[in-house]
């Protein structure tokens, strides 16, 4: 992915850490389109600049990430947001992810393993610090485990289960293409009617319902 190409705002309530962040993102050739301290200024802030990639604290002073989330996504539900935050308390990384957050990162992360991360979010896959991932598959799993009475979810065909199975256990279009022995046009082009079909707005959105129905345990 051309890193020009990826626009990221970034949330923090430390101006020292905040600017700091945004340099070295910028320095690795990211497109920082704005910073913000608070979750009211981050939501105005996206709204008129609509980052791709919104990095987000969770701890903003008085207001809260969780919050700024929710606000953020009610306005531009197709932005991806990646918690990047001191805490890796399970509850704050539940919060966030229910909220909304395509990923979670501590504060530890490098610098080139943020930008990594970043540059995964944009592509709409999920990223989290080693050890929260299989936290978060389980509460999915759990909540998936829960009388819902939902309505009845439309067919999908053999390949669009097959190709959703894959995007759940992480592959890129392009690995999915070889594996399949498609073009990623054609996995792309599946990965859109699914969409479309489950009602979903993006990749993230994807990977949970398929996290959800147990699909990336499948062979």
């Amino acid at each position: 992915m051309d890193h020009q190409a990826v626009t990221v705002m970034v949330v923090d309530d430390h101006p020292i850490w905040r600017e700091g962040v945004a340099r070295d993102l910028t320095d690795r050739g990211l497109d920082v389109v704005a910073t913000a301290p608070d979750a009211d200024a981050a939501v105005r802030i996206a709204t008129a600049t609509r980052p791709r990639v919104v990095l987000m604290d969770l701890n903003l002073g008085a207001s809260t990430g969780v919050a700024a989330i929710e606000g953020i996504l009610g306005v531009l539900p197709d932005t991806r947001i990646l918690v990047l935050s001191a805490s890796g308390e399970h509850a704050d990384v539940l919060d966030a992810v229910k909220a909304g957050a395509t990923g979670y990162l501590v504060k530890s992360a490098g610098a080139e393993e943020l930008l990594a991360a970043v540059l995964r979010t944009a592509e709409g896959y999920p990223v989290f610090t080693p050890g929260l991932a299989g936290l978060v598959l389980g509460e999915f799993r759990r909540m998936a485990g829960e009388p819902a009475g939902e309505p009845a979810v439309p067919a999908l065909t053999e390949r669009e289960t097959e190709v959703l199975r894959l995007v759940a256990k992480g592959l890129t279009a392009k690995q999915i293409g070889e594996r399949l022995v498609v073009s990623h046009r054609t996995v792309e082009s599946h990965v859109q009617n699914t969409l479309r079909k489950l009602q979903l707005n993006n990749r993230a959105q994807l990977v949970r319902y398929a996290i959800e129905k147990g699909l990336d345990a499948a062979d």
